[in-house]
């Protein structure tokens, strides 16, 4: 009975081998839209947010200003002054948003890039960057507050270089 019950088991699993394939294929990448990977002109909009001057050293436009300066660094963009002159609008800004940690909600910080279509104010894509421990930010120095909320903006435009960096597709 016992070997009749392993042969019967041995069977299922070799029937079942050829669909491992089918079973592990994972879904084609949606396309990017082109407006993403096609603009060359942006404008930067300040959609603020959560910036306290006890969580970190600065004015509430600061998130701004180093985005800014560092997509201006960045040189693949003509910058415009306004969102009727651009191909995209791309807007920056610190949320203080709550997070899930084990059986707990804490305050957390997160930089979040939302990528617009000036046209039709349509939201293309949104990236966002939690910074790292912000649960316990009461317990940092304003310096290391700045240096994870730096480093969370230079995540969010590491983000943006490897996204426009994609081939525009086709809808399908």
């Amino acid at each position: 009975m016992l070997k009749a019950r392993l042969a019967a088991i041995f069977l299922g699993i070799a029937a079942m081998l050829p669909l491992l394939p089918v079973l592990h294929a994972q879904a084609p990448a949606a396309p990017i839209p082109s407006q993403i990977v096609n603009a060359k002109k942006i404008f930067i909009a300040n959609a603020g947010g959560g910036f306290d001057r006890e969580i970190g050293n600065g004015e509430p436009s600061r998130t701004y200003n180093e985005f800014y300066a560092a997509i201006k660094t960045w040189g693949r963009y003509e910058l415009v002054g306004s969102p009727s002159e651009a191909d995209l609008v791309l807007q920056i800004s610190i949320a203080n948003s709550a997070k899930v940690l084990g059986n707990s909600v804490v305050p957390w910080f997160q930089v979040r890039l939302a990528i617009l279509d000036p046209k039709t104010n349509v939201v293309l894509w949104v990236l966002d960057e939690w910074i790292p421990e912000s649960q316990g930010m009461g317990m940092w120095s304003k310096k290391n507050r700045d240096k994870e909320i730096d480093d969370g903006l230079d995540r969010i435009v590491g983000d943006l270089k490897a996204l426009t960096a994609q081939p525009a597709t086709g809808a399908k």
